[in-house]
């Protein structure tokens, strides 16, 4: 082990400045221990080449050993998506059947219920042309019935405009639930392609 200064030169220069060659002496060689400790701790916390070596290939065994890891995972995971995938397609069409039956019901349901009305409006304004032709003195009740066909024309009206209203909410709401499942399966998809990048 090499020191750090010249204790010989040491000694001398002490020696110029009054010290005795005892003291001279046993200064400097409380200062080589000084030092001598102080090297000791600083080789305590270093590590040779070698060493470092070691743990640079044990390092890069655990990563290689990782990296097979994330391999494995990344391909069971992308299995197990692409069968998740395939359950949600097969639920989407059963609920798209369902919805294009739903829709087919209320709509003959409705096509019934309105020929049902158109019918019963029909009848009512024969019943009441009949009722003008075979009495001019009930002009009073021509008006009632006039005004009651009137409002039977309204609730048809009302009727068919809430159809209306339901069916294109029915619609809107096919809409959203396909643009969802649309975004869904894009997001997975996404995300299936930023993992395997």
């Amino acid at each position: 082990r090499k020191l750090c200064f010249d204790t010989h030169a040491l000694v001398c220069l002490l020696e110029e400045n009054g010290f005795t060659t005892q003291q001279s002496e046993v200064i400097v060689s409380a200062l080589v221990k000084i030092t001598n400790t102080n090297l000791d701790m600083i080789y305590k916390d270093m590590v040779t080449k070698v060493q470092q070596e070691i743990a640079l290939q044990q390092v890069m065994s655990h990563i290689g050993g990782v990296k097979k890891d994330m391999i494995i995972l990344e391909k069971s995971e992308f299995s197990a998506l692409r069968s998740e995938n395939e359950k949600i397609k097969l639920e989407l069409q059963q609920i798209k059947k369902q919805v294009m039956d739903e829709i087919t019901k209320v709509r003959a349901d409705n096509k019934l219920n309105l020929n049902l009305e158109k019918s019963r409006v029909k009848e009512l304004v024969s019943f009441c042309y009949f009722l003008l032709e075979a009495s001019k003195q009930r002009i009073q009740m021509h008006a009632q019935q006039d005004r009651a066909l009137t409002q039977t024309d309204r609730k048809i009206d009302t009727e068919v405009a809430d159809l209306k209203t339901m069916l294109e909410s029915h619609k809107l709401d096919n809409i959203k639930y396909l643009a969802g499942s649309v975004f869904t399966c894009l997001t997975v998809a996404l995300g299936f392609y930023r993992l395997w990048i």
